[in-house]
């Protein structure tokens, strides 16, 4: 019996065919992704997945349907379905599951990818017909404080929350020494990224203050990496997005712990005032424990929207100030202590204020614990839920300006591109890169100072206005395009690409390291597909 014209074109076209759903499925959004599941996905290849999973002996198990919620993130943008999730019990479970997909080769296109407390933007803890593993399941081993020696520190799951490490280690007394400004993400999440927070001009960033980490390569090892041990391996991992390694557990510093936490806001109306008031906050030897910012456009009522959590110094004056049809910058501070160091404590920060040049009658001030200070956006997070706002898209955008050419980004993007903050905050500050630890995968402006500028914008679903996803992200594009032009030296944090030919620009001369790091502990470039930069090597092959 002759074949027919169709039969012989699927026939002899079979890989093309695959390559084809592939880009479709990458380049969906906003659910596309299951017409594609539904068109093409045959029963027989998804019980070749499962039969070939379901050998493996593990203590935790694998899941194959209702898993739509890690085809969704924060982000809220891309749903990418997998074929898979594994929620693992031990370590083992992890490199099983990743030498057995290692060991299949070219023959397979499955990808891994590790995902937290899905905090990503943009679909980076997703893998399209894919495995992802459930890293909170993974809470052994179970914490462990070391506090005899000079230099306290935990071991920890990577799948733990900040959050709850912060509260154990409380109980001793202890503390990591920096943060990021939600704690309720994951330590592997933040650790394969960078964790920046206003702590980092004296702690540096949360990879700055790590000893040692277990990581599973793309092959399936398990290897212990530290400065000392495994040393490429280790700074790899640090920054790297997840590419070389999943981190399965981590050792991080710690120190003596401070009860409370004195809280402060002030408004600058000129840029450089502010600025060089930051700048000189993160230099210098006496300065508060925590240093960041926010600007503030055209907005209504603000010192009164502070009166919930902050005490005005001069009420009566505050009361006379009007934010409305302003671009202003808040300088937030904090300086932890001890109820004893009180009387103490005050007379420093009034000797660090009256080196600051703030509208006088913008001063308001706070005291709180420690524990509320640090899980401060946690509250704003339940208000959000509450009103049905959290769940929502989230087209976030992270910068790192150098200091050199913030003035020229401020002047172009505040008050220009962008004429008011009604849909989400938008933090400032300067980090000391001079703190960093060299060597990682984390990709910043070559300057010792530069900004984090973070666009946190929040989109309406369904609304075409100027709250909707379009022209929050059109808005994003404008200030991307104006660095390009401006040759600003921008370096975007927590960065999202969809062609490695960008990566290769983000990476700049470290491509090569990052590269040559990828085909030695991923060669066949099975992790985090979400990402975009490397296609997996059974496609490279098969075109």
């Amino acid at each position: 019996m002759k074949s027919s014209p169709t039969h012989f074109f699927f026939k002899h076209n079979s890989m093309l065919i695959r390559l084809l759903i592939f880009i479709l499925g990458i380049c969906s959004i906003n659910r596309s992704n299951l017409c594609c599941d539904q068109l093409f996905a045959t029963p027989s290849s998804f019980s070749v997945i499962q039969s070939s999973l379901k050998q493996l002996k593990i203590e935790g198990y694998f899941s194959f349907k209702n898993f739509d919620h890690v085809a969704k993130d924060f982000g809220n943008r891309y749903h990418f379905l997998p074929s898979a999730v594994l929620y693992p019990k031990s370590v083992s479970d992890i490199s099983s599951t990743l030498k057995h997909i290692f060991d299949m080769g070219t023959t397979t296109d499955l990808t891994v990818a590790a995902r937290g407390h899905g905090h990503s933007l943009e679909g980076q803890a997703q893998a399209y017909r894919g495995v992802v593993i459930s890293m909170e399941s993974l809470r052994a081993p179970a914490m462990r404080f070391h506090h005899a020696g000079e230099l306290p520190f935990i071991d920890v799951s990577a799948g733990e929350l900040w959050i709850n490490i912060l509260h154990e280690s409380l109980k001793l007394g202890l503390t990591p020494k920096s943060w990021t400004d939600y704690l309720h993400l994951t330590v592997g999440g933040t650790l394969s990224n960078a964790g920046i927070s206003g702590q980092a001009f004296k702690h540096g960033p949360q990879i700055n203050n790590v000893y040692q980490l277990e990581v599973v390569t793309g092959k399936g090892e398990v290897i212990t990496c530290s400065k000392e041990q495994n040393a490429d391996l280790f700074y790899g991992v640090l920054g790297g997005l997840g590419q070389f390694g999943i981190i399965t557990r981590a050792r991080i510093a710690l120190q003596p712990a401070p009860k409370k936490v004195k809280w402060i806001r002030v408004l600058y109306s000129d840029f450089s005032t502010f600025s060089n008031d930051q700048e000189q906050l993160i230099s210098s030897k006496d300065s508060f424990d925590y240093v960041e910012g926010f600007v503030i456009i055209n907005r209504t009522g603000l010192l009164n929207n502070w009166r919930s959590t902050f005490n005005p110094k001069d009420p009566l004056l505050a009361r006379k100030f009007s934010s409305e049809g302003k671009v202003l910058y808040c300088l937030e501070v904090a300086k932890y202590f001890n109820p004893e160091d009180t009387p103490n404590t005050d007379q420093n920060i009034e000797v660090l204020l009256s080196k600051l040049n703030y509208i006088e009658s913008t001063l308001f001030q706070s005291e709180v614990s420690y524990v509320e200070f640090l899980d401060r956006v946690h509250v704003s997070e339940m208000k959000l839920q509450e009103k049905g706002l959290w769940d929502v898209p989230h087209p976030w955008l992270n910068l790192l300006i150098p200091k050199s050419r913030i003035h020229d980004f401020a002047q172009e993007v505040f008050g220009k591109i962008l004429t008011d903050t009604s849909h989400g905050p938008i933090l400032i500050y300067p980090v000391n890169k001079s703190k960093w630890i060299k060597g990682t995968s984390m990709v910043a402006p070559e300057e010792d100072v530069m900004y984090l500028i973070a666009f946190l914008s929040s989109a309406m679903p369904s609304s075409t206005g100027k709250d909707g996803l379009e022209h929050i992200l059109n808005k994003n594009k404008k200030i991307l395009n104006f660095c390009n032009k401006a040759h600003i030296g921008m370096k975007q944090y927590l960065p999202h690409y969809t062609a490695q030919e960008d990566w290769k620009v983000h990476f700049g001369p470290r491509w090569e390291t990052f590269a040559r790091r990828k085909s030695t502990y991923d060669p066949l470039s099975i992790l985090a597909p979400g990402h975009r930069i490397f296609e997996r090597a059974s496609l490279l092959q098969q075109r």
